[in-house]
């Protein structure tokens, strides 16, 4: 870890102070940074309307479970059960795809970074 610090040291040094901010920006985000980061951008309304569905879908699977646990009759077990996985299923694919989104910008932000690194190096190596 120390050798990275030294490259960040290095790296501000070289840069000039409006670089430097944005370079101070895309440090590590926490998970709720990054959770609202998903939801920001051109395809942030679809991540806001997948959460939307999300809660519903977890309404529904609470329905489901009451269902269960209510029914007498074997059929009825087998319904709800049935719906009560198809909605876990449901719900699971929707997170992957949020999941995804967030990974998706974390590998966006460290190409920033390298570029602005190799910005950095080109301009020192300049002069």
């Amino acid at each position: 870890m120390k050798k990275e610090e030294k490259i960040d040291e290095l790296i501000k040094e070289a840069l000039s102070a409006e670089e430097s901010k944005f370079y101070d920006e895309l440090g590590e985000q926490n998970l709720l940074q990054k959770l609202g980061e998903v939801h920001k951008g051109r395809t942030g309304w679809l991540a806001s309307l997948i959460t939307i569905i999300h809660m519903l879908v977890f309404v529904v699977f609470v329905f489901c479970l009451i269902q269960f646990i209510n029914a007498e009759a074997t059929n009825d077990l087998i319904k709800w059960a049935s719906a009560g996985f198809l909605c876990m299923i449901f719900m699971g694919m929707m997170k992957l795809y949020i999941w995804l989104q967030m990974d998706k910008n974390d590998i966006l932000r460290e190409l920033k970074r390298l570029e602005l690194q190799v910005s950095a190096l080109s301009h020192k190596t300049d002069k």
